[in-house]
This record gives C-alpha cells, structure tokens and sequence, in this order.
C-alpha cells in the first residue's frame, strides 16, 4: 500500500497538495472514483506529478480497469524510474491478472525490484527474489531458476546465514530444477548436481534418513545422465560407505553396470554382493541371469532374466539380454516380446541408447527371421528399417534377404546375395544366404558348396550345420542314409547348440526310418520335445514310439507335461493322444474330457469327432455319441465308420427307424458293407420283437422276412463270421411264438443250400433253418452261449411239433437234443444264471418230466445270480405244477420283491389265488394286464369278467362296482382278449367270450365275427352242446346286425330245444317280417320258460307283434294279461307307451303310476323319465314335462342322458327357459362327449330360441355349434334344418344393425340337403314331413324378408302343387303376396283381403297366421286385432312389439306407449333382436319427453346386452339435443 503522506510531503503547491490529500483520504475510504476526480484535477495543474499517476493506477486496479492501471503505473515510472511505488503497484497489478501474457512483464518488474532493493531492504529483496524463481519455475524455465536461486544463496552466504539454512536452500534448488533432466541442457543439468552436492555435503546430520532419501534422489538423477557415469559410481560408493546396509545405490550401480554393457569384475562383484544383500533384489537378479548368459548356461540366464525384469522393467540392456538368450534356446517369439519390452523401456534414443536400438532391432529382426512366418518376416523388415545406418551394415543385408526369401521374394533375396558375395565375400553370412535361397529352391548340391563356404568362414554356427544336413537329407537317398553326410551335420548342429530341437527331430526320424533304432530314435524325440515344446511332430513320435515299446509311463507323462502347461485352444496333439490313451485304458471320462480339449484347437477335425464319439459311447453317454458322431459323419461325409457308430447309437437308443434310415444311407455309398447290414438286420430283429410284445404278429413277421434278408446278404460276403449265423439262429427262432398260420417268410436261397431265388418258409421250416445256423455258428466259434441258443431252439420246434400234434417220438428227440444242448452249456459255463435257469425249463416240460433236475437247475441259476427273478418264477410254477401251493407261493413272492413289475411272477401268484379260490383273484389278474400283454394273463382276466358279468344277482354289490365298473373291466378284457386271440387263432372258447364282451361294448359286427371263429372251431367237435350254444350266440349276434335272413339260417341249422333258442328265432322272425312265425315261435317258447317274468317277456313280445298287425285291442289284452299275473317293467313300458300312441291319456297315466311303482332304482331312470314326460305332454301340462326332468336331474346329477333330454325338451315346452337349456346341453356334453352329436343340436336350437347370436360371443353361439354338429353327425337333416335357422337368425341380426348380410343365397341348398339327407335315412314319414314343410316355409321367409318376392312366391306355389292342402304354405302365399300389392302403394281389394281372413281362420291356432301384419295406416285395427289373438294362444314377443309400435304410431309419447315398450325391453327371455327393435323406439319415445334419469338405464341395458345401433342412436339424439 503506497503512503499517502509520502505524496503530500512532494506537491509543491497547495492545491495540489489539498487535492492529493483529498485522493488518499477517497483511496482511504474506498472511494476510487473521487480519488479519481482528485487525481485528474491535480493533472490539470501538474501533467507530469507522480504521486498522481500513482493514485491513479491504484484506483483503476481497485475499479478493476487494468488497461488504465497500467498506464498509469508505466507512464509515473517513465516520469521517475527509480521510484519503487509505481513498480510496486505494477507488480501487484500483475500478479492479479490472469492473463498469461504479463509473466514475462511480471519478471522484469521483479528484475527492476531486486536492483532497487539490492542496496536497501533485503528482506524485500529475499521476498521478491522467491517470487521471481517461482514464476521461472512455473514457465520451466530451469537455467534462469538456476541463476537465480544461486543469487539468492549467495546473498545468504555473504550475509552469514547458518549452514542448516544453506542446506535447506540447495535442498530447495534440487526440488525446483528436479524435472529439468528432460531438457537435456548442460548448465541446468550441472547446477542441478552442483545442488546435489552441496545439499548432501552440507547436511548436518548424518547419517539419517532425510539424508539417506537425498542421496538415493541424487544417485537417482545420476542415472540419467549417462555421460556422468563416473560421477554416479562415486556417489554410489560414497553412500555404500555411509550406508554399507542399504542396497539401493548397490541396485543403481549394477544396473549401470548392465546398462553400460561392460561386465567387468567389478561389475560381477557388485552382482553378488547385492544378492547376497538382497536375495530378492531386481538388479541382482538380472546381473545374476547376465552372468548365466556369458557362461551359456541360456535356459537359467532366462529364468533370472525374467524374474528380475519382474521386479526391475525399466532395463532395455537386460530386457535385451534376455532376448538373446531366448532365441539361443530358439524360444523366437519370447525373444521377439523381449525385444520389443526393451524398445519400450528405451523410449526415445540419443546417444549411448542408440546403440542399444540398433541392437535390439537387429536382435528382433533375427528372432522374427526364425520364426520362418511371412508375417514374421515383414515385421523384421519393418523392425530393420528402423536401424540407424542398416545400409551399411553386411549382417543386417544378410539378415533382410532371409526375410524376403521367407516372404517368397526370390529376386530381392537374390540381389541382396549377390551384392553381398561381391562386396563382403568372406562373410559368413552372405555365403550362407546364397545356400539357403538355393535350399529353398531345392538346388541341394549349389546349396551344399555354399553352405560348405559358409562353414569354413564360420564353423561354429550351428545353423549352417543343421542346413547342411538337411540338404544332404533331401539331395538323395544315398546323402540321407549315408552317416558321414546328414547325420554327421545333424550330429556336429547338435553339438554345437544343444538346444536346437529341430536338429534332433531328424535324428529321430534317421534312427527310426533309417537306422531302425527305435529306442534311440525315441529318445531323440524327447530330447527334440524338451528343447521345444510346440513340436507336434516330435512329441507325438515320441509318445507313440514310447507306446510301442511298452513304455506307457513315459508316453504318459509327455502328454501330462504337455497338457498342464497348454492353455485353452492348443496342444491339440496332445489332448489327442492322452484322450486315445485313457479311451483304450477303459477311462471313457477322462477320456472325453481330452478330447473336447483337442476339439477346441481344432473343431473341424473330424477324426477327432469321431473319438470323442466313442468315448462318449464308452461312457454310456448315448445321445452326445449320437451328437459327435454326426458332427464328424457332417465334417467328412467319407468317413462310413462315424456314419456307422451313429447308427449304432441309434439304435441302443432305441430309435429303430432312424437307424434303419442311416444304414440305408451307408449302404448306397457300400453296399456291401457288413457292419452295416448286420446293424439293419438287428434293428428289424429288435422292432420284430417289440411288434410281437405288441401282439403285432403280421407286422412281427415282415420284420422277421427283412432281418433275414439283411443278415443272409451279411453272411454271404462274411460267411466265417459266427455272430452273423448266431444272429440268423435268433431271427429264425423268435417265430416260435407266432401262430402257424401267420408264418411265411421268404428267405434267400443259398441259406437253404440254394444257389439263387428265394424260398417260403412256413414256422417249422423256420425253426429248423435256425437250427443250422447255431450249427454253423458252433462250428465257426463254439461258445456256451450259441449251445444254449441251439438248445432253446430245439425246445421251440418240440413245442411246435406239441401243438400240431405230430409225432411223439420226434418230439422227444428233440426235447433230448435240447437237454443234451443246454447241459452242455452249463459244463462249458457253470456260473451262467441263463444256461441253468433254461436247463431247468426244459427238464421241467411235461414230455420229459425230470423235476428234480429241474429244481436243481433253477436253485443253481438263483445261486448263480442273487437277483434273479425269472428263476425264482419258473421256480414257483414248477411247484404250482406239482401241488406245492406254499413253496411255490413263497417263491413267486420272492420274485416280486426282487422285482415288482415283472409280469409271471404275478400270474403265478393269481394262478394260486384261483386255486384256493380267493377274492383276489381278479384283481390279481387284472394287474397282469396293467403290467404287459401275456396269454395266461389275457385269458385269466377274460375269464373272470365274463363269469362275474354272467350272475346277473351281483349288480349292486361292491365287488362289482369295484371290479367291473371302476376298474373299466370290460373294455380293458377286451382288448387284451383280442390280442390274445390274434395270437392263438384256435382257442374257441376265447373266441365266446370275446364276442360275448364286445356285445356288452355295442360292438355286433366284431361280436358276430368272435362268435363266428368260436363255432367255426366247434364245428367237428365231439361236444355238440357246445357248438350248438357257438351258433345261437352268432345268430343272436347277426340278428343284432340286421342280418336276419343269415341268422334265421342259423338258428334252423341246429335243433333248437332251450328257450334262448327258440327266442332267439322268433326275434329274428320278428325282425324280418315274417310275424305269424314269430308268433309261432314265441308260443312254442310259452311251456319252455321256466319263469314267470320269461313268460311276461314272451307275452310282451306277442303283444308288440299284435300291434304291428294293427290289431290294438289284442295287443292290449295282453299286455293286461302280462300285468295281472306278475307285471314285468317291460310289460308295463310297452302298455304305457300304448298309450300314449292311442292318445289315451287314461291309460298312459294308469301304466306309468303301476311303472313307477316296480321301478325304484336308477337303472332305468332315462326310460322312466321319458315316458312320464311324454305323459305330461300328452295331457298339455307343458311345465310338468320341465319339471319332471329337472327332479330327475336333481337326484342323478351324474348322467348325461338326463341332461341331454332336458336340452331337447325345454325349446319345445319351456321356451322362456331356453337359455337354461343351453346350459344342460353343454352340461350334458361335458359328462359325456359321446353326447355330442345329439347335444350339440340341441344347444343350437336352446340358442336360437333364446335370441343369441354371433354379435353376443362369437366362440359360442347357435350357428358356430350347429356347424360342429354337422360334422360330428353331417346325414342328420335336423342339423341342416337348424342350420338354416341359424343363418337366418344371423342375417336378421346383421340387418338390425345395419351391415351386409355375410350368409345370403343358401335357402335353397340348404332345402335341397335336407331333402336328400331325409331320402338316405330311414326315418318315420311323419317325421319326414315335418322337417321338409318347415324348411321350405323358412326358406320362403327368408326369401320375403330378403326381398326376394317372386322367387318367394315360386317356391310357394311349388310347394303346394305337391301339397295343395298346406295352410301354412297357402297363408305364406297370401302374405308374400299381399307385400307385392303393398310395396306397390295400392289398396288391397276386398277380394284379396278376405282371401287373407279365410287363410287366417284356417289356421286360427297358429301364431304367425295371426302376426300377418298388414302395415297400413287404414288397418290399425286389422293388426291389432291379429296380435291379440296371437298373444291370446300364448306368450309371442314379436305380436307385443307390434302392438307397441301401433300404440307409438298412434301416439309416440303417451305414457302407454312407454309402458307397452317396456315390456318388450326388460320382460326376461325375450329375444334380442326383438329386444333391440323396442330399445330403438324408447329411446325415440324417452328423448321426445327428455326422461334423461330413464334414458341413462336404458343406455345401460343396452351397453349391457351391446346393442351398438342404440348406443349409436343414442350419440346422435344427445348430440342434436
């Protein structure tokens, strides 16, 4: 702050002197523009007076205006330049701005300060000094830092300051000038370690650690200058001998030593000493690894080169060490990442460092040079490129031309040899040049004399010798074999660098092709291996020569050296080999694991696909052996075996039909291919097999005919091999289950001894021909297991032999050869389970009866194998044949345990159930059929339904219900019984109750066929009683067909003396017409019925006759006569249903109260409930008929029928309801789906009558479900009837809301269909009629309402000329006609009109003849008088529409026409078309009288029900209102 006395004390005059006191005493008071105005005044007297050109710079700097600060701080210091206030306020001025630009006017003022304090105040003088090398060392200008600094020590120094000052001060200067050795500028540098010095001389404690810290800075900088190299050895040791402990300034001076390249004693003392400070020190360890590369020790220098440079990176000299000692262990691709480590640590060269580029350059260029990659070696002409002087250097042109021959650049190579053998021709390396451009280009012998030049220039570069060799290897035969050529160069290569792995690869290969020494040649091979680990070819020689002479350890731990050290996507060979190893050794995982290794290097190798399949297989990993199969069948298309395995897989897999596919896909490419027949030949075996597990004989057989013919075409290319005849043997024997009948096989002629053409070969024949195939089998390979197989087999022909009922001789020596067979089997395998447990079969069998040895063999099979539960059951049924319940009990018992699903163990046990008469013993059986197919299973069942479904007293017992009902045993004994049957086609009794089971499943025409087979197979039987009960069940079940004339013949053919004969007869007399010997028949029946309720049934059925012939009272009396004795149910229908045919409501009633009272139960609940509606129908209670289905419903909730006649009854008499209705018939459905065609229907017509339709749910409305009935059911014409209704219910629908009609022109198709469907059913004319008069009336309405008026009326007057009588044909006419005259604006004449009132009166009952409209405004009273008696005969929602919208075209807002529409829209059940007519008029009506409370619930309703034309209605009335 400048004093503002000092500036009174100078004015000379006193108003200026009054004004400047006024400037400071503003300044003072922070005034500065009035000490402005003060100051301009006193220019005005005293342009030149200072103290004002001071004020005035100070008050601009305060009202931040520099520009006018500093002029007028520049302009006092022109007037007096050695006056410090104007440079003060200059200084401070620039020292406030920002503006980078016044730094260097900021130095001089501070220049200009020092020179004016330098004589006054020194402590200024310090302060400004201090600032001024703080801006110097801001703009790193470090020499003028220097300069100044020294300044301000020196002035110290003069005054006397302390030595710890002074330290602190050179201190300070080693901190300001530390980042100037990047400047590289002498002066600095030396001032920078002239600081240095001082402050490590001038320390006053030492030693410390502040001091031990400077110094370590001081050496450290030191280092960076490498031409003070004697200066940092000096402070090195100098701090060694202050701190002998501290390893620092040791590390330093060894890694000069490495950097300057000069290994001298002292430098190899300096690395010991070190380590032995610092094991772990980074420096050490680098000299150490320096001191292995000078001794050739390369493999240890690495290894301490690496670590070191772990610790120590920033070494290029040691990173280039180790290069060197990479490639010289020919690691070319680490030396070349070395080298570039050492480019990066060197940064930019200069100087000394430019040496050691060129270096490393050279060093990289001869790594990548090795490496023998194009790549590689374009990177090495780049890496030369970039050495200073290459052009002039013979090695590095030697070198460039090695890299353009690799590239392929022969000229280049060329031209740079021949500029080499011409300037430098006692190099070395251009002779060795010229020999491998001409080993490249095979010229062997130019390339020997070269490489022979280059020899004798330099012999010990093993890689001349190793050229050389090899162009002797590749010259000729002779020069490879002979010792003192190739061999010899590899030997003396070898010699000279041991490491050269490449070397000992072709002493491998001379030791093993050549010389035939495979133990020396494998060691060769390891060796190679070891010196390099990326030969695939020398370790894999290795590995499988070590295999081959049983040296699997060594080949082992190759491939486990190998695979530790590869990482993800290498070593592929290796994991290769390891993955075949474990694969042969039986060790599938470990095995697989390799594998997938070796496929991540090489995913395409399709080899290697295929091993890993096997693997794979080995390891029971099917479906991924499938998978690696196919990828390497896809890989390579050649490779048949992987294709082969594929199929295979497959087929373990069970997918026979894939395999099949691709062993065909092998055969076209060879056809001849064995495996490949043979795996065709056991996938037909197998699926033969599963067809006859299936009862699936026929198609069993034409697999068995293709697998022989596979396995005969195998055989023929490879007859020597025995499972292909053992294969033939088993083909052969499985027919032995097969029904004789179903046996012809062709087989190819030469199996037969045949040259050509093929042979027909019936069961027997085929169980003989696989008995010359085990034969052949025996001879090829006799093992016990083929003995076994010849010894079954001839069990399976003596079975056969046993059930045609040949001779018992032959039978016999057959059954001996099989003992015989078998027993030797167990001799050659006595620990088999299967030879003993087949022995024990055989000795059991009834021809040969030798139980004893049969327990023998069965105890020793279970002995042979602890689980075994085929032994145990065969042991229990040998006990269960010979008596003994108990042990055969305990034995079938043990077989369960062992395994609960095996299916004989089970039949045993229910075989003994049935023995001692258990409950169980259906239920066991029963479970023999859940488990599998078996015939003793199949016809045990059969047997017990049929027996339990025969006692008719049973019905409502548990057992039943249980058994029979719950359990679904009818259909579940049927299937197994035609199973059955299609396997023993013979078994008559099989035959009856088959057809007596599908009887009770409604199934007649397969009954009929059962019964058929069943007499059929009695027929030339001794037991005529039998047969003759086989023919009354088939002509009872041809009767059921229809076929009465065939069962007529039936019956007559056989005497018939029990009653269900002679009923039978009569039935089917009955049915064929002939009713006076139906007549006849029944009366003969009449003495032989045992009971009363048979002779009711027979009187029944005589009063049925009686009113077929018309003669009523008759039948009436008989059925009286049947009632007053012991009245039957049936009786009592049949008279009630009389009744209700006789429209005799009296009798109807009387018979159903006596009905009901005989029948409690719910069997016959449907009938009843049908016939007590009918009743109420008839006697015009039309809730009743609702009513009496719904209670029904309401204690059977569970049946279908129930449900499905409510649906078709409501429509009919409950209308309002109809839409309960629906809900039965979909109710009805749901229980029950076989319901469907009729409930369906019956759904459609509850909709229609409920007003629905496809706007309200377009899933589920009449016309969607009518067309599901039409296909479940398309020859119903009701369907097609209703169909049309549908249609014109829909269009009606469409039409009231304004769009297009979708289902137009279809009236008459529809009537056509419906015509012809009526003509192909035989249905009641009656009904017939019916339908056909309703649909040509709707078809006409719908042709009126359309528009369609004259083709209308054509129809009209077409249907009446087949029917002239028809009212409601006749009245359609009249109205069709009426509309024409209508439409037409004329007035009706009298004549039409009254013929209009006569056609009314015709039909007076019929609503629509009363809804006649006629809408003319002169007949208001004609329509109302039509709808009142229309409403008059019953409820009719289109006449109450009518009427309400006569009374509002009478008076459209009276209180009654609101009311009378009313009704219409909110009355329950009425139809939403019409609903949606009366809601559009009251809408009319309610915005007439602006009801809006009313209009709001009616819009409501009508969003509700989605009437779209009322709510549009509705937008356009609010809007207008």
């Amino acid at each position: 702050m400048i004093c503002p006395s000092y500036l009174v004390a100078t004015m000379s005059n006193k108003e200026v002197k009054t004004a400047l006191k006024s400037a400071r005493d503003a300044i003072r008071n922070k005034e500065y523009k009035e000490a402005l105005k003060h100051c301009k005044a006193v220019l005005k007297q005293e342009k030149n007076n200072y103290n004002a050109w001071v004020f005035i710079g100070l008050a601009a700097a305060e009202l931040e205006q520099p520009d006018q600060s500093k002029g007028a701080y520049k302009k006092a210091i022109e007037l007096e330049p050695n006056q410090l206030l104007a440079w003060q306020g200059l200084a401070n001025l620039y020292e406030k701005s920002n503006q980078t630009d016044v730094k260097g006017d900021l130095a001089d003022v501070y220049q200009k300060l020092l020179e004016l304090y330098e004589s006054g105040d020194k402590q200024k003088w310090f302060d400004v000094c201090n600032k001024l090398v703080e801006l110097y060392h801001q703009e790193k200008k470090y020499l003028e830092v220097a300069e100044t600094w020294q300044k301000l020590i020196q002035k110290k120094q003069e005054e006397g300051a302390e030595k710890a000052e002074l330290h602190q001060l050179w201190k300070k200067m080693t901190q300001l000038l530390k980042d100037s050795t990047q400047n590289q500028d002498n002066k600095t540098e030396q001032s920078l370690l002239t600081a240095f010095e001082h402050a490590v001389n001038s320390a006053e404690t030492v030693p410390s650690e502040d001091h031990q810290n400077l110094y370590k800075e001081f050496i450290q900088c030191l280092s960076k200058f490498p031409h003070e190299a004697a200066r940092l050895e000096k402070a090195c040791n100098d701090m060694m001998a202050l701190y002998p402990t501290v390893s620092y300034p040791l590390e330093v001076l060894c890694l000069h030593f490495v950097q300057s390249g000069t290994l001298s004693e002292e430098a190899l003392h300096c690395f010991s000493r070190l380590l032995e400070m610092d094991a772990s020190s980074g420096p050490g360890i680098i000299g150490f690894g320096i001191k292995c590369f000078q001794e050739k020790k390369y493999k240890e220098a690495v290894k301490s080169l690496t670590e070191g440079l772990k610790k120590t990176s920033q070494c290029p000299a040691a990173w280039h060490y180790l290069a060197e000692a990479q490639r010289k262990i020919h690691r070319y691709r680490d030396a070349v990442l070395s080298c570039n480590q050492a480019l990066e640590a060197l940064g930019i060269p200069e100087g000394p460092s430019l040496r050691w580029k060129n270096l490393i350059l050279q060093l990289k260029a001869e790594a990548l040079i090795n490496i023998a990659d194009a790549d590689a070696a374009e990177a090495a002409i780049k890496a030369l490129e970039q050495i200073v002087d290459a052009s002039s250097d013979p090695v590095v042109l030697a070198i460039r031309g090695q890299a353009y021959l690799i590239k392929g650049l022969m000229d280049q190579a060329s031209e740079i040899s021949q500029e080499l053998l011409l300037s430098h021709p006692d190099l070395a390396q251009s002779h060795a040049l010229e020999g491998f451009i001409h080993y490249f280009q095979k010229n062997y012998e130019q390339a020997e004399r070269s490489f022979l030049n280059a020899i004798e220039r330099r012999a010990e570069t093993a890689e001349y010798h190793q050229y050389l060799g090899l162009t002797y290897w590749f010259m000729s035969d002779e020069t490879k074999k002979d010792k003192g050529k190739a061999v010899a160069q590899f030997l003396k290569a070898a010699k000279l660098d041991s490491y050269l792995g490449s070397v000992f690869r072709y002493l491998g290969n001379y030791y093993r092709d050549i010389a035939g020494d495979k133990s020396r040649a494998c060691g060769c091979y390891k060796k190679a291996f070891e010196l390099d680990g990326t030969d695939e070819e020398s370790g894999t020689a290795a590995v499988d020569l070590s295999v081959e002479l049983g040296d699997t350890d060594t080949a082992l731990s190759i491939l486990n050296e190998v695979t530790e050290k590869a990482s993800v996507g290498t070593a592929k060979w290796a994991w290769l080999h390891r993955g075949l190893y474990y694969l042969r050794t039986g060790q599938p995982s470990q095995a697989v694991a390799d594998l997938q290794a070796a496929l991540r290097a090489d995913p395409k190798d399709s080899n290697c696909w295929e091993s890993l399949g096997e693997a794979y297989l080995s390891r029971g990993s099917y479906s991924t052996a499938l998978k690696s199969f196919r990828k390497a069948s896809e890989l390579n298309p050649e490779l048949v075996y992987s294709i082969y395995k594929a199929a295979a897989v497959e087929q373990i897999l069970g997918k026979y039909d894939n395999a099949i596919a691709t062993y065909q896909q092998i055969l076209k490419k060879a056809e001849d291919y064995v495996p490949a027949l043979k795996g065709l030949g056991e996938c037909h075996l197998m699926l033969a097999r599963s067809a006859l597990d299936n009862y699936l004989d026929r198609k069993a057989v034409d697999y068995i005919e293709q697998a022989l013919e596979f396995f005969a075409r195998a055989t023929k290319h490879r007859p020597d091999v025995s499972c292909l005849w053992k294969l033939l043997g088993d083909t052969c024997t499985s027919v032995h289950v097969i029904s004789p009948t179903k046996v012809n096989v062709q087989v190819l002629g030469f199996l037969m001894g045949k040259n050509a053409g093929k042979q027909m070969l019936k069961k027997s024949e085929m169980l003989r021909l696989g008995e010359r195939c085990y034969g052949t089998a025996l001879k090829l390979m006799p093992l016990p297991s083929i003995w076994c197989d010849l010894g079954i087999n001839y069990y399976r022909q003596a079975e056969h032999l046993t059930a045609a009922g040949t001779d018992v001789n032959e039978t016999n020596e057959l059954l001996a050869k099989s003992l015989q067979c078998l027993k030797k089997a167990v001799r050659l395998d006595s620990k088999n389970h299967l030879y003993w447990n087949a022995l024990g079969v055989v000795a059991s069998c009834s021809a040969i009866g030798n139980y004893a040895l049969a327990q023998h063999s069965f105890i020793k099979s279970v002995q042979a194998e602890q689980i075994n539960v085929v032994a145990w059951t065969n042991l229990g049924v040998l006990y269960l044949a010979t008596g003994n319940i108990e042990p055969a009990h305990e034995a079938f018992k043990i077989a369960q345990s062992l395994e609960p699903s095996y299916l004989l163990c089970w039949i045993g046990q229910a075989l003994i159930a049935e023995t001692v008469g258990s409950y169980d013993t259906m239920d066991l059986f029963r479970h023999t059929t859940e488990l599998s197919m078996h015939n003793e299973g199949a016809k045990g069942y059969a047997h017990w339904v049929c027996s339990t479904l025969q006692d008719k007293s049973n019905r409502n017992t548990e057992l039943y219900l249980y058994n029979i009902v719950q359990m679904n045993a009818i259909p579940a004994a049927q299937v197994v019984l035609s199973k059955y049957t299609e396997r023993n086609p013979d078994d008559a009794s099989a035959f009856t109750m088959l057809g007596y089971l599908n009887e009770y499943l409604h199934l007649k025409r397969q009954a009929a066929d059962a019964y058929e087979r069943a007499a059929s197979l009695l027929k030339n039987s001794e037991d005529t009683e039998k047969y003759n009960t086989a023919m009354q069940n088939y002509g009872r079940s041809l009767c059921a067909l229809g076929q009465c004339d065939k069962a007529i013949e039936v019956y007559t053919s056989i005497p018939l003396t029990e009653f269900d004969g002679i009923v039978g007869i009569a039935l089917a007399y009955f049915k064929k017409g002939l009713l006076q010997e139906s007549i006849k028949a029944y009366e003969k029946a009449l003495p032989v019925a045992e009971s009363e309720q048979d002779k009711a049934h027979i009187l029944t059925a005589l009063a049925i006759i009686e009113y077929k012939q018309n003669k009523l009272d008759a039948a009436k009396a008989l059925l009286f006569k049947c009632s007053l004795k012991e009245p039957s149910t049936e009786s009592l229908t049949a008279l009630c249903t009389l009744g209700l045919v006789k429209q005799d409501a009296t009798l109807a009633t009387a018979a159903l109260k006596e009905l009901l009272k005989h029948e409690k139960g719910d069997d016959r609940i449907y009938e009843r409930c049908l016939l007590a509606s009918a009743v109420y129908a008839l006697q015009g209670r039309n809730v009743g008929v609702q009513r009496e289905v719904s209670r029904a419903i309401h204690s059977n909730p569970d049946n279908p029928a129930l449900w499905s006649l409510l649906s078709r009854l409501v429509p009919l008499y409950a209308s309002q309801k109809a839409k309960g209705g629906a809900v039965a018939g979909n109710v009805a459905h749901a229980l029950d789906v076989n319901h469907g065609k009729e409930v369906l229907l019956n759904i459609a017509v509850n909709q229609l009558a409920a007003g629905c339709h496809m706007l309200e749910d377009e899933k589920n409305n009449p016309l969607k479900n009518i067309q599901k009935a039409i296909r479940l059911c398309p020859d119903n014409p009701a369907a097609w009837a209703v169909l049309m209704a549908a249609c014109h219910a829909e269009n009606t629908v469409v039409c009231l809301n304004d769009t297009q009609p979708k289902r137009t022109d279809l009236e008459m198709t529809l009537v056509s269909t419906v015509s012809a469907k009526t003509g192909e059913n035989n249905l009641p004319h009656n009904y017939v009629q019916t339908l056909e008069d309703w649909c040509l009336c709707q078809a006409i309405t719908s042709l009126e309402e359309s528009g369609k008026l004259s083709e209308a009326e054509a129809l009209c007057t077409k249907g009446l000329k087949s029917r002239p009588e028809h009212p409601a044909l006749f009245l359609l006419l009249r109205q069709v006609q009426c509309k024409q005259l209508l439409q037409s604006h004329k007035e009706l004449p009298d004549n039409i009109l009254e013929e209009l009132h006569k056609t009314v009166m015709t039909s007076s009952t019929s609503v629509a003849a009363w809804q006649a409209n006629v809408s003319n405004e002169h007949w208001p009273s004609l329509v109302q008088e039509a709808t009142t008696e229309a409403l008059k005969l019953s409820f009719c929602p289109l006449a109450a529409l009518l009427q309400a919208l006569l009374q509002y075209n009478r008076k459209m807002g009276a209180r009654e026409t609101r009311r009378m529409l009313e009704r219409v829209v909110y009355q329950p059940g009425n139809p939403e078309t019409i609903v949606s007519v009366a809601r559009w008029y009251l809408l009319q009506h309610l915005y007439a009288k602006d009801d809006y409370e009313l209009i709001d619930v009616l819009i409501e309703n009508a969003k509700a029900n989605g009437d779209v034309r009322a709510l549009q209605l509705n937008e356009t009335l609010s809007s207008s209102a």
